[in-house]
């Protein structure tokens, strides 16, 4: 059984930071990719960041880039997403989740299994 859990989450103001960590299990999580989306009020679910098993392959959607860092502690079975310079517009609840494969991929459809998320609000 594969069980992801994020942490982190909380309230901050406009140009401040969050860490959020995913913590795995029931899975060889040093093998997959992994992925953090997000989930405004409204809106579905969209993509945010994704790093493939080894992290050296990346992706982030354009309005996080330069702002967001995603990376991976495989020795900890844990995923991270540092969030800098945070905007109002990146207020959401984040979930990270993970792929049968170790290929990084960008669309929620190709993650099999998710955490319950983490509600992370940006005041301006």
């Amino acid at each position: 059984q594969v069980q992801l859990g994020e942490s982190g989450g909380g309230l901050v103001q406009a140009g401040g930071s969050l860490r959020l960590s995913c913590a795995a299990s029931g899975r060889t999580f040093s093998t997959y990719a992994m992925g953090w989306f997000r989930q405004a009020p409204g809106k579905e679910r969209e993509f945010v960041a994704a790093i493939n098993w080894s992290g050296a392959t990346i992706y982030y959607t354009d309005s996080v880039k330069g702002r967001f860092t995603i990376s991976r502690d495989n020795a900890k079975n844990t995923l991270y997403l540092q969030m800098n310079s945070l905007k109002p517009e990146d207020t959401a609840v984040y979930y990270c989740a993970t792929r049968p494969t170790a290929v990084a991929g960008t669309s929620p459809h190709q993650y099999d299994y998710w955490g319950q998320g983490t509600q992370v609000t940006v005041s301006s």
